[in-house]
């Protein structure tokens, strides 16, 4: 039997990275971020290196600061 580990993307760093930064949605939105973005960030959907690094710009923080790859799901 095969075990086949998940990954589970988790976008808490960047919700965390925004309110340190007094960064709110509707200034993403401002800055080029669509709000269909913004929507699947919400559900923890798959986004380009070329969001990723919008958003790194926008916060002016690292990738580890907008997302993070959890293996376990009880880690999230």
């Amino acid at each position: 039997m095969v075990k086949v580990e998940m990954t589970i993307i988790d976008y808490s760093p960047l919700w965390e990275t925004m309110k340190k930064k007094g960064i709110s949605q509707y200034a993403l939105l401002n800055r080029g971020v669509d709000n269909k973005t913004l929507d699947g960030l919400k559900k923890g959907k798959n986004i380009t290196l070329l969001t990723l690094e919008k958003l790194c710009r926008i916060l002016d923080c690292t990738p580890n600061e907008v997302v993070r790859f959890v293996s376990d799901p009880e880690e999230k």
